[in-house]
């Protein structure tokens, strides 16, 4: 996402926590106090303007604080295990667009075009990524979002109901109805949008993960569930008291106050249970590569991987091309399939591919005509260089169609599908309902009489 796009996110989150903000306090809450400073009112909005004076605070911070990069000359110490991760090849990563490696948990941002530590997600709506330094007051900023707007709605609500007291309607000024509306349309909307996204970064709090890390688990619980890999701890989590101090900080008192977070963001402390291998998330059998594999093209374009020839290729003289365009035109309409023999030998060609219904075996096809378009013996002088080149070339190998689990797909008709339907509802106690049709031949009862006489008396008759 580009920059410019992310500054119109900031802009109109901008635009929608003023106007939450101040036009409650201003076309709401004033004019219900008869517009008159009072003690009752400044009980009412002095709590509501500190936590919007911290919440503009934290969401400043989460725009304007870094998250973090990787020193340049920063180099890993392999003889420590918490101070790198090892990638597939067992090798310290290393990012190929920064050019240095990476320390753990670390990953490159393509909008921010560097590597963040312990990187989080790039947030469109502060324009910027969250990583180390500024994912803690990111947590604020959502905390903040909650408890401000769960404030607000009370305080406009606790004034909407004002005007039902003594079991009296009193009707508020029309502009103070239309922003009472409107604080509503627009507040408790984004109460339950980022209440859902609060309660998400809290479960990641709470296990000391991101955001990338949990699709990474996700992947890892997926793998364990096939039975591909055994089941391995996630080597971050120290426990729920000393994950929160590890992003908030270490005094409990301040953790709804900005802070540094503890650490440099180059090594973490990581679960001691000799279970952890450097490598996180492990590695995906299905993946494994071999570390002196060396990948390198074929010499020859019509040949296999492994430089043996791919006898399917067969490069056609420019007659054999010039027979087909302008033998029929079925042959820009449709594609034709091989047809052969018992004896091996290619005879014609079918309309339709082997797992058509209509496709037939015993019989071949020619589309509109009943022979080969070209068979009318003006082409002679290349019929023995086809034969021969269809008499050395081995049988097509026979398609078979697979379904998403597998598991080989039959061809079958429409009477057939029907037949196993019928079967599935009798089957579920709906005999009888779907009977087949057979008509019977109709005949009066002259000809029943007429047909029990037998033939030489019904004529002398």
């Amino acid at each position: 996402m580009g920059k410019l796009l992310g500054r119109v996110f900031v802009c109109f989150t901008i635009m929608l926590i003023s106007f939450n903000g101040y036009s409650s306090q201003i076309f709401i809450i004033w004019p219900w106090y008869g517009r008159e400073v009072s003690v009752d009112l400044l009980k009412l909005i002095i709590p509501f303007n500190f936590l919007l004076a911290m919440l503009w605070w934290n969401y400043y911070l989460c725009i304007m604080t870094d998250p973090g990069r990787v020193p340049p000359q920063w180099e890993p110490d392999v003889s420590d295990k918490q101070d790198f991760e090892i990638n597939r090849l067992g090798k310290p990563r290393y990012c190929r667009n920064c050019k240095r490696y990476k320390p753990p948990r670390a990953h490159h941002c393509k909008d921010c075009k560097t590597c963040v530590l312990r990187m989080d997600h790039h947030c469109p709506w502060v324009n910027n990524c969250l990583g180390l330094y500024n994912y803690g007051h990111f947590v604020r900023f959502l905390f903040y979002v909650d408890v401000t707007c769960s404030y607000h709605v009370f305080m406009i609500t606790y004034r909407a109901l004002s005007s039902t007291k003594n079991g009296f309607w009193v009707e508020p000024d029309p502009i103070e109805l239309v922003f009472l509306i409107m604080n509503y349309v627009t507040c408790v909307p984004v109460l339950a949008a980022v209440g859902a996204f609060s309660l998400y970064h809290l479960h990641c709090l709470l296990g000391n993960s991101t955001t990338i890390e949990g699709w990474e688990k996700d992947k890892v619980a997926k793998l364990v569930r096939r039975g591909e890999i055994r089941e391995i701890k996630f080597p971050y989590n120290l426990g729920m008291m000393k994950n929160v101090k590890a992003i908030l900080g270490p005094n409990p008192l301040l953790w709804c106050w900005p802070t540094v977070p503890p650490g440099d963001g180059l090594s973490f402390e990581i679960v001691q249970d000799g279970e952890y291998t450097g490598q996180w998330p492990p590695e995906d059998p299905a993946t494994r590569m071999d570390e002196n594999h060396i990948f390198t093209l074929p010499k020859d374009p019509w040949t296999y991987g492994n430089g043996s020839f791919n006898p399917d290729l067969h490069s056609g003289s420019s007659n054999h091309g010039l027979r087909e365009r302008r033998g029929s035109p079925t042959s820009r309409q449709r594609h034709s399939y091989p047809y052969t023999t018992e004896g091996g030998q290619t005879d014609g060609t079918y309309a339709v591919p082997p797992y058509h219904p209509d496709y037939d075996e015993s019989q071949p096809s020619y589309g509109h005509f009943s022979q080969p378009p070209y068979a009318d013996g003006d082409e002679d002088e290349d019929e023995d260089e086809d034969a021969r080149y269809y008499e050395d070339r081995p049988q097509r190998r026979q398609f078979i169609r697979r379904g998403s689990e597998g598991y080989e797909v039959h061809a079958i008709d429409r009477e057939e599908m029907m037949r196993r339907y019928v079967e599935s509802q009798a089957r579920l106690g709906e005999a009888g309902r779907y009977r087949p049709y057979v008509p019977e031949r109709w005949e009066s009862e002259e000809d029943e009489e007429v047909e029990q006489i037998p033939n030489g008396l019904s004529v002398q008759g």
